[in-house]
């Protein structure tokens, strides 16, 4: 999300137009939902996905189009049996997509607004209100409230955010995307996995901390994606880090001892998520530990460990995977509470 807001901000600045592809809504086995986003650029390549294949091409075709126009449409595309067929697609099902020709020096307040939130890690949607298949209002909703023009109702809005993308279908309709979500991952240790697990977890959006007692781990060459580095004290990690119910916390540390001091330090904490990197003798001996200094018996059971999806990764590569697998099924889950 950070690389398109930056994006779409690039060519504004350049007086150049784009198109905003996004999935309003879709049903059946489309290979994208609500909330795909994907930008069509007037040198004809584009950024994001709306899903690939057939019906992607289609409304790249139909982008380029809309960008000699200077146009904004509403497409459906319809995918019954025949449809799929024709189209060489596996998947089924109908896929609504909304096409918003951006151009203008006025937008990009609301974008440079976007991108510090995104910067801040706070939580922010992008408002619009179609009428007659153009956006006749748009604005940003954060935590200090509604921030744009077009006369929208602020109350009425605020009862329809949600961590996933929504469409008031009506007329006019009123398109709701969260562009961003609090919540940082805190990645305690930076060793192998960690140098392979952070890219990962950065290209699919998370907002990545590294935090490490060494010097030699702790430096921005060896994690140029990391939102930030923390070079402290495992013992004291409350003297660097301020953790809030959005986080996740990641334990990966070079040793027995430095994993058990952080995991006693966070589970006090309400955390979105936690997990712990060891084997299942290793997670014994913590859970035993733990109850000796007090922590219900029960307290363990809130730790993802050993830690990741069980597809039998054994490289730090493939660990990072499947470690990055569960944070994403994590987020998905969490998302459509």
């Amino acid at each position: 999300m950070k690389t398109r807001l930056e994006s779409i901000l690039r060519t504004l600045e350049l007086g150049q137009g784009l198109i905003l592809v996004s999935i309003l809504a879709s049903s059946g086995s489309t290979p994208r939902g609500a909330g795909a986003m994907m930008l069509v650029f007037e040198d004809g390549h584009t950024e994001g996905t709306i899903g690939g294949g057939a019906v992607e091409h289609a409304a790249e075709l139909h982008a380029r189009e809309l960008l000699k126009e200077h146009a904004s449409d509403t497409k459906g595309y319809c995918l019954n049996k025949n449809d799929v067929a024709d189209l060489g697609m596996i998947c089924g099902g109908d896929v609504t997509v909304y096409f918003q020709y951006l151009y203008g020096q006025e937008m990009r307040p609301l974008f440079e607004h976007l991108l510090s939130l995104y910067e801040k890690n706070t939580d922010s949607w992008l408002i619009r209100r179609l009428e007659d298949h153009q956006v006749t209002a748009m604005a940003v909703y954060d935590s200090d409230g509604l921030h744009g023009s077009g006369g929208l109702d602020a109350a009425f809005l605020k009862k329809h955010l949600q961590p996933h993308a929504v469409w008031l279908r009506g007329e006019p309709s009123y398109y709701i995307e969260p562009v961003t979500q609090a919540g940082r991952v805190y990645v305690f240790g930076g060793g192998h996995v960690s140098q392979e697990l952070i890219p990962v977890l950065a290209h699919v959006g998370f907002a990545v901390v590294v935090y490490e007692d060494r010097e030699a781990f702790a430096k921005k060459e060896l994690f140029p994606q990391a939102a930030d580095i923390i070079l402290g004290d495992f013992r004291n990690i409350s003297a660097s880090v301020t953790f809030t119910e959005n986080d996740y916390v990641i334990v990966m540390t070079r040793g027995h001892q430095a994993d058990f001091e952080i995991l006693a330090q966070v589970l006090k904490y309400p955390l979105s998520y936690i997990g712990c990197i060891g084997s299942r003798s290793k997670i014994a001996a913590t859970r035993e530990r733990l109850t000796a200094l007090g922590y219900p018996g029960h307290i363990y059971d809130q730790v993802h460990s050993p830690i990741g999806l069980s597809i039998g990764a054994e490289t730090p590569a493939e660990i990072a995977i499947s470690i990055a697998g569960e944070l994403i099924r994590h987020r998905a889950e969490k998302a459509h509470v």
